[in-house]
């Protein structure tokens, strides 16, 4: 087992690996900026190391701070948590080569699926269903071709994106050639990298997503499925398990298929496969290489404690759970909640004055903050996670309702109101799941007139 493990992260997802680490007894180091130095995680870490300044590109993105860290500390081992390094294949590999253990997937596997051409014609390969799209990168030369392969309307990806930055929607064949410059100018400036393909353009469809395990020996398995369609400027800002609305048979062709790709590679640890779902048909966009924020709706609805498993895949324990033992109990949500103005959308850092954290059975709030904390401005603006469990979603909907009146922070504006006034009254979204753009297009323009 790992017995001393450098946690290169920050805020709620390092407090949640603190706690896994206690349930397994593995001693942990927590790493720090100078801006971070009141985390709560820091508390309970049996180490702690000031890796740099506040700007993360100083602290948190410094391979060399992080590794030296480690050495000083005498760390085994480094799980990245989320965002930063974590899909960092260079991080990777340097970590294993310094005799670490990588609480991730191996490099190869994070480059591969780190770029988007080449995870989706390894998925392809695997049979997993992709959106109809160019073969290969696009060019100024070859864009036209391309184009009238696949129809319009069409959307231009960056190869190396995220977050919707490199992403331009085509109408028309007469704006292919500005917007493919455009896509490439924006990839360049994002990732350093200006390859971009093209797919076919889904009007409405939904965000769901498969959650799996691999222990890195041709063994996976998957945790089933999640629905993250309810998102802003394309991030998440609603998530719930299972998927509502679609049918088994329907489903379990695709969690088969993400198995059969994760064991056909070899994968070693938590990953994510994310789909468009329309009109019955999934199409896979690309697959997550690391623990996902919304991963503890997955482990209400199924019992297992993902950052566990990850701790025993990378200790070379292998899987826990054989596919057959594992089964859906009831319906789970979460509401990430964030330091912002709830109408403008702008963050807003600032001190706690006072915070009441709701519980009771079936909820749970994933959070660093403690009263008296001051959020510092230099991250990103998620301070917890609000995460209800019942047996139907109708159930869970008027749980979460809730606890999201119990829930208090002030000294800072938050977007706790969004979800309790605006989406969680929606009719339409408590009856049934919405696409990708219901929040944009019908709840936030609403709520401003």
């Amino acid at each position: 087992m790992i017995k001393k493990l450098l946690i290169a992260n920050r805020g709620e997802i390092a407090l949640r690996i603190v706690r896994a680490c206690k349930q397994l007894g593995i001693q942990t180091v927590g790493v720090y900026s100078s801006a971070d130095k009141d985390l709560m995680h820091l508390r309970f870490c049996d180490e702690a190391v000031c890796i740099g300044n506040a700007p993360s590109t100083q602290s948190y993105l410094s391979i060399p701070a992080i590794l030296t860290a480690a050495e000083v500390t005498g760390a085994d081992a480094i799980h990245p948590g989320y965002g930063f390094l974590s899909e960092n294949a260079d991080f990777a590999e340097q970590v294993e080569e310094a005799g670490l253990s990588f609480v991730g997937p191996h490099p190869d596997h994070i480059r591969l699926m780190g770029n988007k051409v080449s995870a989706i014609h390894a998925m392809k390969q695997a049979g997993v269903p992709t959106v109809p799209g160019s073969q290969g990168t696009i060019t100024l030369h070859n864009a036209e071709e391309q184009a009238r392969a696949i129809g319009f309307p069409l959307i231009i990806k960056a190869a190396a994106g995220g977050g919707g930055r490199g992403m331009r929607v085509v109408e028309r064949f007469e704006e292919l050639i500005n917007q493919v410059q455009a896509a490439k100018t924006e990839a360049k400036n994002a990732f350093g990298d200006d390859t971009v393909y093209m797919e076919r353009f889904l009007k409405n469809p939904r965000h769901v997503e498969v959650q799996i395990l691999g222990d890195g020996d041709g063994n996976a398995l998957h945790l089933f499925d999640r629905d993250c369609s309810l998102q802003r400027r394309h991030q998440k800002v609603l998530e719930e398990a299972p998927a509502p609305g679609i049918a088994d048979d329907i489903k379990q062709p695709i969690l088969d298929a993400c198995v059969r790709a994760c064991e056909q590679i070899g994968y070693r640890g938590a990953g994510t496969f994310e789909f468009l779902y329309e009109n019955e048909q999934f199409f896979f966009i690309e697959m997550n290489t690391r623990v996902q924020v919304e991963h503890p709706v997955t482990e209400m609805i199924t019992g297992i404690d993902i950052i566990v498993e990850q701790l025993k895949i990378a200790a070379g324990y292998g899987l826990s759970y054989h596919q057959d033992e594992i089964t859906i109990r009831g319906h789970a949500m979460e509401c990430r909640i964030n330091a912002e103005d709830p109408k403008t959308f702008m963050p807003c850092p600032g001190r706690i004055d006072n915070l009441f954290a709701p519980s009771g059975a079936g909820v749970r709030f994933d959070s660093h903050l403690y009263q008296g904390y001051s959020i510092p401005s230099y991250y990103d603006s998620m301070i917890g996670k609000l995460i209800c469990h019942a047996q139907t979603r109708k159930q869970v909907v008027q749980k979460m309702r809730h606890a999201l009146d119990e829930l208090i922070i002030e000294g800072i504006k938050t977007n706790a109101t969004l979800h309790r006034d605006v989406i969680l009254q929606d009719e339409a979204f408590t009856e049934d799941a919405q696409n990708i753009h219901y929040l944009e297009n019908h709840l936030l323009k609403n709520d401003c007139k």
